[in-house]
């Protein structure tokens, strides 16, 4: 094994080993010890990460297994790394976010009993998602993709003595069954038809492939194979209708809540996809059903975000809708502005998430945005982070989600794809919708009267918008009267006459490392990601796809990039989202009340999630409950312990009670049998002999 390959090992393994030694031995070893392995761990894997771009960016790439598990009819099981330019980028964002988070941690987490075991888990996280993201066979990727969705359970529902905790995570753990059953139906059929896991191996296969068609169905084995695994990548990466379980993640502390939105988790969905991008050029099918399902996600998501009142689930809905852009552009074969805006958005809503934290604890633990209102000049870091984050996720001119969100919408509009035009009015009309749910918590957050530190009452119209019918009634305020600590349970919010305080310097410090990328990242990346030679080779683009070769010919540096958005339909939308949310919850709060009474409907709608919840209670949970109580009457009780247990027991004492009475100890009695039995014997072998006398004769 090579120096660089030992380098390569490092990444992933440096996480894993702090994660078992928090894990294992956390409480021999003390709260301190377990916050600096873990971070030391992530340290050395970030580290390794830009020792390994630094290489890449030199022209050396890796594509070899380490280990080979197992051989089965000449498919090899192993453990392997392809190490390039997608691989990099993504071990960089997941090593510095999660960095940021472990740091994060030590300030949000102190006073918490479980402080040792949530480092063990988001250390063990950081290195599923590597393991994902390093891959270079289907094997290993499935690997990391049910690790990160196992961790993501235990990390959910984390504070477990909470019935609310223990439904989310059983919910995300469910969805994501749901997806991982189609991701495996694909990985089934790529075993089958092209006889290998490795992907550089498949890809070779893959014009056979295409020529194939599923044996007894005749679709196209390419399409189906796509629409298998984009089904998985619909389950990781939160895509309607298989986005219920992402909202109810929120129930988890908020460091993780940042790790599985930005960095990890969510993201695995986009970077498969976007690895297999030789697969997807070759079938415009899936490639449409990708565009559409991204499409509806980004729109009909953001809508969500506009009635939520936790701080938590606005940012949540954000992600969904997000996601949503960058699934659009997976759809419209722009790959690079899916990975680009991945990195982006990891940078920008990480640090919306831990600035959501950070108002959490100057709020003492209450997550209503009602209850808030003039921050700004308590908390100052907090404050001026969130504001760069909230214009960096509304694609604000020169900041990083500026250029990968309209490098999407202009890939978009480039295309020609079916689908296409459906998808360029959702992402347009997600301009304006984000703006305004953004703006709306951003304003009611840090500006305007301050409406905390007073007795106020239980807001009741919001339970439904924050849990379903059945689990929110465990509390007038399910979310946030379940404490982001469970030691603080009775007290919630300032008390009155109490001010809110900037959080300690271990929480503010990751705010700002993080937004300095959220600004900078996209100015001087957009040019190498989109229009360079970065993803030459990586990423595969059918030449009449080629989008943004297109926008390439436009494109004159990402200083002209932003001085153009400056007179386009996007910022447009985005300043009159601004504006509008501005006037609605600053100027004229009697407008918002107004238009919730008119619009009662469509209020119901939106808070109920568009009955999706309840459908999946109804239809999937229901019809569950239902067989199972078949296969529980007819099958256990009736037919296994009606007919084989109980049944046999049955005959086997019928039969006994016979032998029984037969055998009653009188020598008379037997020696009756005996003879009787002779006698039938007799009768029984006399005619068979005479008649076989007889035939003789004749």
């Amino acid at each position: 094994m090579t120096a660089m390959q030992k380098l390569y090992l490092l990444v992933p393994l440096a996480p894993l080993a702090g994660a078992i030694l928090a894990g294992l031995f956390g409480r021999a070893i003390g709260r301190t010890a377990a916050h600096v392995v873990t971070i030391l761990g992530v340290l050395v894997a970030l580290i390794a990460s830009c020792y390994i771009f630094l290489d890449v960016r030199a022209g050396h790439t890796f594509n070899g297994a380490l280990y080979t598990w197992a051989t089965s009819g000449g498919i090899k099981f192993e453990v392997g790394f392809l190490i390039d330019s997608l691989t990099v980028m993504m071990m960089l964002v997941v090593t510095f976010v999660s960095l940021m988070v472990h740091l994060y941690t030590v300030g949000y987490m102190s006073e918490d009993p479980g402080y040792q075991r949530f480092f063990s888990y988001i250390s063990l996280f950081t290195f599923s998602m590597l393991m994902l993201v390093m891959s270079n066979n289907f094997l290993q990727l499935f690997f990391g993709w049910e690790a990160v969705g196992l961790v993501s359970y235990l990390l959910i529902g984390f504070w477990y003595t909470r019935p609310t905790a223990i439904y989310a995570n059983m919910k995300a753990f469910l969805v994501n069954r749901v997806g991982d059953f189609g991701f495996l139906l694909g990985i089934g059929l790529i075993a089958a038809f092209a006889g290998t896991l490795n992907y550089a191996e498949v890809f070779a296969k893959g014009a056979e492939l295409a020529a194939m068609t599923v044996p007894s169905t005749g679709w196209p084995m390419m399409t189906a194979i796509c629409i298998c695994l984009f089904i998985g990548a619909m389950g990781k990466s939160a895509q309607v209708p298989l986005h219920v379980w992402l909202p109810d993640s929120m129930e988890g502390p908020t460091p993780i809540s940042a790790l599985i939105h930005a960095a990890t988790m969510v993201t695995a969905g986009i970077f498969m996809v976007t690895r297999m991008s030789p697969l997807f050029e070759l079938s415009e099918t899936a490639l449409s059903f990708v565009l559409v399902i991204g499409a509806t996600t980004a729109l009909f998501m953001g809508f969500l975000g506009i009635i939520q009142n936790d701080i938590k689930r606005v940012v949540a809905y954000s992600t969904l809708s997000q996601l949503g852009y960058m699934t659009v552009a997976l759809g419209a074969s722009a790959y690079s502005a899916a990975v680009f805006h991945l990195m982006t958005h990891a940078f920008f809503k990480a640090l919306l998430f831990l600035g959501a934290g950070s108002v959490i604890i100057g709020m003492h633990h209450d997550q209503d945005i009602r209850n808030m209102g003039g921050l700004r000049k308590y908390m100052k870091v907090t404050w001026i982070t969130s504001l760069l984050g909230s214009l960096a996720l509304i694609g604000f001119p020169l900041l990083s989600g500026f250029y990968s969100k309209d490098s999407i919408i202009e890939a978009v509009k480039e295309s020609h794809r079916w689908g296409s035009g459906y998808a360029y009015f959702c992402v347009i009309a997600g301009v304006f919708i984000t703006a305004f749910y953004s703006f709306r918590m951003y304003f009611l957050v840090f500006h305007g009267e301050e409406r905390f530190g007073k007795a106020h009452a239980h807001h009741d119209d919001h339970a439904a918008a924050t849990h379903d019918d059945h689990h929110h009634a465990d509390d007038d305020h399910a979310h946030d009267a379940h404490a982001e600590d469970d030691h603080d349970e009775h007290h919630h919010g300032l008390a009155p006459g109490q001010k809110p305080h900037e959080s300690p310097w271990v929480v503010t410090v990751p705010l700002v490392l993080l937004a300095i990328p959220s600004v900078l990242i996209g100015f001087f990346t957009i040019e190498p990601m989109l229009f360079g030679e970065w993803f030459k080779g990586v990423v595969t683009v059918a030449e009449h796809n080629d989008v943004l070769g297109e926008l390439g010919h436009e494109f004159h540096g990402p200083l002209a990039m932003a001085l153009h958005g400056l007179t386009s339909l996007p910022f447009a939308l985005a300043m009159a989202g601004v504006l509008l949310s501005w006037f609605f919850y600053l100027k004229r709060p009697d407008i918002p009340a107004a238009i919730q009474r008119r619009c009662s409907a469509l209020y119901v709608l939106l808070e109920n999630k568009y009955y999706f919840d309840r459908f999946n209670e109804i239809v999937f949970a229901g019809g569950a409950r239902r067989l199972g109580r078949i296969f529980w009457k007819a099958g256990d009780q009736t037919l296994i312990d009606g007919l084989a247990v109980n049944g046999s027991v049955s005959v086997v004492g019928g039969i006994s009670q016979l032998m029984r009475a037969l055998q009653s100890g009188f020598v008379y009695h037997y020696a009756f049998w005996i003879i009787s039995g002779v006698a039938v014997l007799l009768v029984w072998m006399f005619p068979v002999s005479l008649l076989g006398k007889l035939l003789n004769l004749l």
